[in-house]
Order: C-alpha cells, then sequence, then structure tokens
C-alpha cells in the first residue's frame, strides 16, 4: 500500500493566504543532471533554465469537499525545476519537477510523505512584515530573505536572463502540472493542480540566502524574477500514473 499511497490517491484543497515565488535561471546544461529520462528542461532562448522557490502561507489544507475546519494551516517551501513532459496519449504538458519541500510543521511533513513524492522535511520557518518589507529565515534551511512589497516602479533584478516582466511571468508559477517519476518501474506519476484568479505582482528582492541553491553545486545560478500572490483559493486533482516508454 506504501508505494501507491504516495500516488496522491485523492483531491485536496486549500487556500493561499500569500505565496512568493523567487525563480533563478541557470545554464541548462547545469540543470540537466537532474532531470529524469522522462522530462524535458524548459528553456528560455534556448539557454536558461529555472529553478523555482516557492514560500507559501497556507490554510485549510484538506482532502477536497472536507469542511475547512478539517484543515492544516503550515508554511511550505517548496524547490522546483520548470520542465515538459510528452503524455502517452502525445500531448504536451508543462510544469515542475519536485526537487524538495520544507514545511515548519512536524505533522504536515508526515501527511506529505505518506502522500506525496515531494521529499518534505521539518524546518524552522520565522517570516514577518514591517513597513512594506517582507522578511523570511530559516537558520535550518539557510535561507535569509528581505523583499519590498509596496514599491511602485520594480526593476528587474540585476542581470536577470529576461528584458520584460512579460518574459518573466511565464517562469513564474505556479504550472498546470507537477511530476514525480519512479526510475524502478519506469512510472510517471503526474498532478494537476486548479486555481483561480492568480494574477502576481512583481515584488524587489532586497537581499536573498537560499541554503539549498548552495547544496546543488551550480555554478552559474542567478536570480531572474520574484512575483507575489495573495488570497487565491487552490486545488490538486487526484494523482494519475503513466507508463514511460520512451
Amino acid at each position: 500500500m506504501g508505494p501507491i499511497l504516495k500516488n496522491h490517491p485523492f483531491a485536496v484543497e486549500a487556500f493561499f493566504e500569500r505565496s512568493l515565488v523567487l525563480t533563478f535561471a541557470v545554464p541548462k546544461e547545469e540543470l540537466q543532471r537532474f532531470i529524469p529520462e522522462c522530462l524535458k528542461l524548459d528553456t528560455f532562448i534556448d539557454r536558461w533554465a529555472f529553478i523555482a522557490v516557492a514560500m507559501v502561507q497556507t490554510k485549510n489544507l484538506r482532502p477536497k469537499g472536507f469542511p475547512a475546519i478539517l484543515g492544516n494551516d503550515f508554511i511550505l517551501i517548496g524547490y522546483r525545476i520548470f520542465v515538459h513532459y510528452t503524455s502517452v496519449s502525445g500531448k504536451q504538458l508543462r510544469g515542475l519537477l519536485i526537487l524538495k519541500s520544507e514545511t515548519d510543521k512536524k505533522f504536515m511533513e508526515w501527511l506529505g510523505n505518506l502522500f506525496t513524492r515531494y521529499s518534505y522535511t521539518t524546518t524552522d520557518i520565522t517570516q514577518h512584515q514591517t513597513d512594506g518589507v517582507l522578511s523570511i529565515s530559516s537558520n535550518k534551511s539557510g535561507i535569509d530573505l528581505k523583499v519590498a512589497t509596496n514599491l511602485g516602479a520594480i526593476n528587474l533584478p540585476s542581470g536577470s536572463a529576461f528584458s520584460t516582466w512579460k518574459e518573466a511571468r511565464r517562469f513564474a508559477g505556479p504550472l498546470p502540472f507537477t511530476f514525480s517519476y519512479d526510475t524502478g518501474t519506469r512510472e510517471v506519476l503526474i498532478v494537476e493542480g486548479v486555481r483561480e484568479h492568480w494574477q502576481p505582482s512583481p515584488v524587489q528582492v532586497l537581499s536573498y540566502e537560499i541554503g539549498l541553491l548552495k547544496t546543488l553545486g551550480l555554478k552559474d545560478c542567478k536570480l531572474a524574477s520574484a512575483f507575489i500572490v495573495e488570497q487565491i483559493p487552490y486545488h490538486w486533482k487526484k494523482g494519475r500514473v503513466e507508463q514511460w516508454n520512451g
């Protein structure tokens, strides 16, 4: 039953009070080693691939249809790579490959690792907002981040792979699908997310440290964009599994 339980066996819903996403550009050759054989990197101008670091304040997460009072509130930090997958029917799906997921609650780590393949761990996460500056930190995860959320005109980060915010928006997330791959069985797990009124706003990153990016051993990793969205209902459909025969 263990492997089956990890395949998102039921639909889940939640409310995102806030989702902050930082997207980092990396030469595609550097990220290729993290990509399983069934997926392809989603690239920009055939040069850059992207890692998204999402920090989400989640409320009332529960099986879809259950009363909100039975849900769980937690903070999620997710590390994802933008990818493409060709389904067995030949459909091109754009989505995210999960590298790692962190949460501030042990119970959420347990649930996440019981019902998903997202590699949850528990970490310390502190966040506060003062005078339009949102600060998020974690000693255990090596995170120290400050963003300004109340500025008028906001410039792209210095050295960004993008020329405009319109280009950057394509890699802001979330994407319709997330993928996991079992190399032993060659099975692809596909989970589709559904959201409404997702209109992210650019934010100015004042400073950042992201511990995981250092441990990946990337030689050239640069901040490309940062967006925030607030007060969004969200749900994930039941996972489906395909046999990959590429």
